[in-house]
C-alpha cells in the first residue's frame, strides 16, 4: 500500500506542477497575442515578425505538450485506481521503480519502450 500512496503522491505532484506550468504558458501566450494585436506589425514584412511568430508558435506547442501531459497523468491515475499502474501495457511485465520515478506516466517497461 505504501507504494500506491507514493505513486499517487508523485502523480498528484506532477499534475500540480504541470497545471502550474500550463497556466504560466497560457498567460504568456495570451500576452503575446494581446501585444501583437495592439501593434500594426505585419509578420510577413516586419523584421521582428518572423521571430514573434516563431515564439508564439513555440509557446503554443508547449501549451499543447503540457495539456497532453495532464491527460497522460490522469490516465496514469486511472491505472493506479484500477490496479494496473506499473504494469507494462505491451508485455504485462513490471515497469521498474526507477522508470516510474523518472517518468511517472510511463505505460511500458524500458525493454518495450526501446523495442522497435
Amino acid at each position: 500500500m505504501a507504494g500506491v500512496d507514493r505513486s499517487r503522491s508523485r502523480l498528484e505532484a506532477e499534475r500540480r506542477a504541470t497545471l502550474g506550468r500550463l497556466a504560466d504558458l497560457t498567460d504568456e501566450y495570451a500576452a503575446m497575442v494581446a501585444a501583437s494585436r495592439d501593434t500594426n506589425a505585419d509578420d510577413e514584412h516586419d523584421p521582428e515578425g518572423a521571430t514573434i511568430a516563431f515564439e508564439r508558435s513555440q509557446v503554443g506547442a508547449l501549451v499543447r505538450q503540457a495539456e497532453h501531459h495532464v491527460v497522460e497523468i490522469d490516465a496514469a491515475m486511472e491505472r493506479l485506481a484500477i490496479g494496473t499502474y506499473g504494469a507494462c501495457e505491451r508485455c504485462g511485465g513490471a515497469i521498474g521503480e526507477g522508470r516510474l520515478e523518472a517518468r511517472p506516466v510511463a505505460r511500458t517497461c524500458i525493454g518495450c519502450a526501446s523495442a522497435p
